[in-house]
């Protein structure tokens, strides 16, 4: 994927794919919290390093799924884009971006790459839920920036993505620590164990059951 992508189009779905073919790094969830309040000028140096901004990082929670960190990464000029999967491999995407259009579009306009258009477009609260016969997602503005929470059909049902739009946030300085990447290191740079490769030699993967790590 490369750094500067849009929420929308064939982006869900590449991700997808991307999640799929690798192992799947998962944020702690449930640990506790580190020693001493991150440094905030250290925070924003992270996001910088990212391509994106602290105010532009939101987080959400949603039972069953933990945040994939090798997914995370920029959205347009300075947005942000994270990934949360559950056992099942079923994906929820979460994304943030200061954009030119409102969410509420969808009843005015088709997608641009040509894929199916909108089958449901309706205002929801404070925000819009859209679908097509691929996938949903919900969206709502704050400020400056779109907040969209999306994943594919019928993988993901209608409650639960609300549940994940509900609890969409901006990060805290504790949450922007465990989410954004140290500095010098990229989402998802740290190498894989394979157990399918063989320790010696250029023979082939083994692909007997229980190989793979």
């Amino acid at each position: 994927m490369t750094s500067r992508t849009r929420l929308h189009g064939l982006w869900p779905a590449l991700l997808v794919l991307t999640l799929a073919g690798c192992g799947t790094e998962h944020a702690d969830a449930g640990g506790e919290a580190p020693v001493g309040a991150p440094d905030p000028a250290e925070l924003e140096a992270r996001a910088a390093h990212l391509q994106t901004r602290t105010d532009h990082v939101y987080v959400t929670e949603i039972p069953g799924y933990t945040l994939a960190l090798q997914s995370v990464g920029v959205l347009g000029d300075d947005g942000f884009g994270s990934s949360y999967t559950d056992r099942n491999g079923h994906v929820i995407q979460l994304g943030v971006e200061r954009a030119a259009y409102s969410p509420a579009d969808c009843g005015e306009k088709q997608p641009a790459d040509g894929s199916p258009g909108y089958t449901v477009c309706e205002h929801e609260d404070d925000g819009w839920y859209s679908a097509t016969a691929l996938g949903h997602a919900y969206a709502r503005t704050e400020g400056d920036v779109v907040v969209t929470v999306s994943a594919g059909l019928p993988g993901v049902d209608r409650a639960t993505l609300r549940t994940a739009a509900d609890a969409a946030h901006r990060a805290d300085d504790a949450e922007l620590d465990k989410v954004l990447p140290p500095l010098g290191e990229a989402p998802g740079s740290q190498p894989i164990e394979r157990g399918d490769l063989p320790p010696n030699g250029d023979g082939a993967p083994n692909n007997e059951v229980g190989a793979s790590g």
